[in-house]
């Protein structure tokens, strides 16, 4: 049984690829691709049924998709739009959930207000993988795609708290809002605090102890688990802490790592990590709607249909409604400080409101209600909820990601932003990290630059610009050359390669160029590191 297990998941995980692949071709985004994949794949007679434990959803797949969209979110951008970004995670979660829950329970036959808000928090965060798919090969301004990737890390929170409430006032039957609100910044705060000191640990020992490129690896994809369950256990925002430690472990990042081929290899093993994952959430949407329209109960499909059609409609239109007059606040306070001259205030806010995609948080959501009341009684529409939410994560996933760059096209945004152009900014950063090392070798190789022949062509090669890194390598390898010239040869790039990047972590600081960069730039000193010191795990 447990060898049949293992080679059904294997499966499911080519099918997965060979799916992605296959939308690639189609040009269409995978996770829409792979939703309808696996309703279609669900209904082929012989497919095992795919049921997950609920309690196991938010453990297994939740923190190391969030750790990771932390991880590559730039904190300065993040800092700089933090206003918009707090409006929709935190005003608008809330507002949705408020007018879901009043909608759906006046709509829905025996659905309590506490049910209401239930199915508001679950249906109320955007899907951050689902819209950067989408937007992968449409140009949108950077400042649109920060706003969104940082709602989408702040959202899951705010609609967890709310989804949490009304799950604990179904099952005792009381709700207070005062107590509830008090409790929701709680939880929030204590979780950032707990996300924090678990970071601070790792920081630690990725620091001081004599990790390896394997080892700093294997602890960051134990870090989201520590800092998700650590909160958990003690009732806080496992979300906010796998962000909040996230995003600091981020930003430290050049000093953590004691091996370039550790960054080099942490990088690889997440994007495959976050890769097979996403994958697996958007395909399992697809095959789980079968089960759930089989447990349906006393609503027909067309009933079930039809409010989960209307619940995604207001949704849809709730986050236009909220997003398009919000843009307008500043203009009204008088502040045009971060006006676009070139683009109708209209267009960014209707990118941003159409790129409401539902998806991983919302399944996990769903899925995880429980199945049973404390007194042994069926979760009250436990299988109409889910099914409304798989309808909101088809609709708003296929119509609006479909429709999404359609929009983008005929509105033609202007990207204006306050970076120069990515070509200018590699250049701009490269200079800067020349005129570093041509300071380090003056000021501490002066002299084997004259004596060591390989340290004074770096010299040149560095002062005509250090294009020609081949020819470099070429000289290493001489046969004639010196051993010892060699490895002093070797000492000195590594010096300059380690004082290039606290350069860059000094241009971070400034907040001149865009991190991606930077990131960029450090990625390549990485390469160029290992070309030296060989790629030991």
């Amino acid at each position: 049984m447990f060898q049949e297990n293992i080679l059904f998941i294997l499966v499911l995980l080519f099918a997965t690829f060979m799916l992605i692949m296959l939308a690639q071709k189609l040009k269409i985004s995978y996770p829409i691709f792979l939703v309808l994949a696996g309703l279609a794949i669900s209904f082929i007679p012989g497919v095992p049924v795919i049921e997950i434990e609920p309690e196991l959803i938010f453990v297994i797949f939740l923190p190391p998709l969030l750790y990771e969209a932390a991880w590559y979110t730039s904190w300065n951008d993040f800092w700089k739009w933090r206003r918009p970004i707090a409006m929709l995670a935190f005003g608008l979660v809330f507002f949705t959930s408020v007018i879901v829950a009043y909608v759906s329970s006046s709509m829905i036959p025996g659905f309590t207000l506490a049910l209401g808000f239930l199915l508001g928090g679950i249906i109320s965060p955007p899907d951050a993988v689902a819209a950067t798919s989408v937007l992968k090969n449409v140009k949108i301004p950077g400042r649109l795609t920060t706003v969104l990737e940082g709602e989408s890390l702040i959202n899951d929170a705010s609609s967890l708290i709310v989804f949490r409430f009304a799950v604990v006032a179904i099952i005792s039957g009381k709700f207070s809002l005062g107590e509830a609100v008090g409790q929701f910044f709680i939880a929030a705060i204590m979780g950032v605090v707990i996300g924090l000191a678990i970071a601070h640990v790792m920081y630690v020992v990725h620091r001081f102890l004599p990790t390896t490129p394997s080892i700093d690896t294997s602890l960051t994809l134990m870090s989201p688990y520590f800092m998700y369950i650590a909160a958990e256990h003690f009732h806080y925002s496992g979300v906010m802490a796998v962000v909040a430690g996230g995003l600091f472990l981020s930003y430290r990042s050049h000093e953590i790592f004691s091996h370039s081929n550790s960054r080099i290899q942490a990088v690889g093993v997440w994007a495959t990590v976050g890769f097979v994952l996403n994958g697996l959430v958007f395909i399992l949407i697809g095959l789980e709607l079968p089960v759930v329209i089989e447990n349906l109960g006393d609503y027909s499909i067309a009933e079930a249909i039809k409010y989960g059609l209307i619940i995604s409609l207001i949704t849809i239109l709730v986050r236009l409604v909220y997003v398009l007059p919000i843009a307008y606040v500043p203009k009204w306070l008088g502040n045009t400080k971060r006006m676009d001259p070139q683009n109708p205030l209209w267009k960014g806010p209707l990118i941003v409101g159409w790129a409401g995609m539902r998806g991983v948080v919302s399944l996990a959501s769903a899925l995880s209600v429980p199945l049973l009341l404390k007194n042994g009684e069926a979760f009250p529409h436990r299988n109409l909820i889910l099914f409304i939410t798989f309808i909101v994560i088809l609709v708003t996933l296929v119509f609006q990601g479909l429709t999404l760059p359609l929009i983008i096209k005929w509105i033609k945004i202007k990207d204006i932003e306050d970076f120069p152009p990515s070509g200018e900014q590699e250049a701009a950063i490269k200079v800067r990290l020349m005129r570093t090392a041509l300071k380090r070798l003056n000021e501490r190789y002066s002299l084997e630059a004259k004596d060591n022949e390989l340290i004074g062509f770096l010299k040149r090669q560095l002062e005509s610009d250090a294009i020609l890194i081949n020819e470099r390598l070429e000289s290493l390898e001489c046969v004639d050359t010196e051993k010892e010239e060699i490895e002093l040869y070797n000492h000195v790039l590594l010096d300059l390669y380690e004082v290039q990047r606290k350069e860059l972590f000094a241009i971070r600081r400034e907040r001149t160029f865009n991190d991606e960069e930077i990131r960029r730039q450090e990625y390549q000193l990485d390469f160029e590191e290992a070309k030296i010191t060989g790629a030991s795990h």
